[in-house]
């Protein structure tokens, strides 16, 4: 029997110390060239009507960075342009061309007011979100192929949704009637003109509550403030102690255009959209704020009545006016053709 149990440990601490190793591959610095990125482009998908308005919208796949493609709309005045455009979003990216064409429909009679004014309007969608990604992530580049003995398209990383936005700017950026380009996103999608801004710049943007958790780098773990299951960040003061200063100026640093930030005094991460417009201005950036009072998130956003009707409040109606005045300052005085910056 004690011959059997020192059988039984001697095998037990044989398998204890077996370590697997996992086999590590890598692509070789020998290889075919790194191919060339392709030429952007959308592809066109008929044309959509909205109730009690004049403008269609033309749907388009536009080409990303990894070669696959995201749905836009593009609505514009009659006439052949050139046009300043606007693109819109709000939130995550989810629903494909299900999104564009429900958000662009509730926004309609917004829309047309920017229409009339003389913007092309362009709602947009893409890519779900890799949370926390962002944060370790660089922008992917082209790699050699040292495999199929061809040139094939390989990426050095994941392309992230805010990438997606890159790749309709530039696409936007080719088209014969667009004429100096503005975004504007709500939430999530306010983070990612500012994200996008940081690789690349194009003529302005407006981001209204921007949820720059990941771009400042903030705390959002266990330990973050919350009630309940909703963090607080109302606070700026707050969200400073537990946001990545070095990290977050380091990528403020490289944001080369105009932007607007809008906060909301009662909102949850008011703190978070008021310390991205702290640190820009600390940095030099051209960077301005407002802040309203409204009880609902998105207020610039401008959304029918349950009856249909479109009565934006006192609030809503001097937003409207600052975000059109604001893009009417930088992209209708611009040079005849915005000039990519950045990647």
């Amino acid at each position: 029997m004690t011959k059997i149990r020192g059988i039984v440990s001697l095998v037990a601490l044989c398998l204890a110390a077996t370590v697997v190793i996992p086999a590590c591959f890598a692509q070789l610095a020998a290889g075919a060239p790194a191919a060339e990125s392709i030429a952007s482009h959308g592809y066109s998908a008929g044309r959509v009507m909205f109730p009690g308005s004049k403008y269609s919208g033309e749907r388009v796949f536009v080409l990303t960075r990894d070669e696959i493609y995201v749905p836009i709309l593009i609505r514009k005045p009659d006439g052949l342009g050139p046009f300043p455009a606007i693109t819109i979003a709000s939130g995550e990216g989810r629903e494909g061309m299900k999104k564009v064409e429900t958000l662009a429909e509730r926004l309609a009679p917004m829309q047309d007011r920017m229409i009339e004014r003389g913007y092309a309007v362009v709602t947009i969608n893409y890519r779900n979100e890799i949370p926390y990604a962002y944060e370790s992530a660089k922008p992917p580049v082209n790699l050699k192929d040292s495999i199929s003995g061809e040139s094939r398209m390989l990426k050095s990383g994941p392309t992230l949704d805010h990438e997606d936005l890159i790749a309709i700017i530039r696409y936007l950026q080719t088209r014969p009637d667009s004429d100096g380009i503005g975004s504007m996103g709500v939430s999530h999608s306010g983070e990612m003109i500012i994200k996008a801004a940081s690789e690349f710049s194009w003529g302005a943007g407006i981001c209204i509550e921007p949820a720059n958790h990941e771009f400042l780098t903030v705390n959002t773990g266990p330990t973050a403030p919350r009630k309940g299951s909703e963090i607080q960040y109302n606070d700026v003061e707050v969200a400073r102690a537990n946001a990545n200063k070095t990290e977050a100026m380091e990528r403020i640093a490289r944001i080369q255009m105009p932007i607007l930030i809008f906060g909301r005094t009662t909102d949850h991460q008011n703190g978070i959209f008021k310390l991205s417009y702290q640190w820009m201005k600390e940095a030099g950036k051209n960077v301005e704020w407002q802040e309203f009072d409204h009880p609902v998130h998105g207020y610039v956003f401008i959304y029918p009545q349950k009856d249909g009707s479109y009565k934006p409040d006192a609030m809503q109606a001097k937003a409207f006016d600052v975000v059109m005045n604001y893009f009417d300052e930088h992209l209708k005085k611009m040079p005849a053709r915005n000039s990519a910056a950045g990647k």
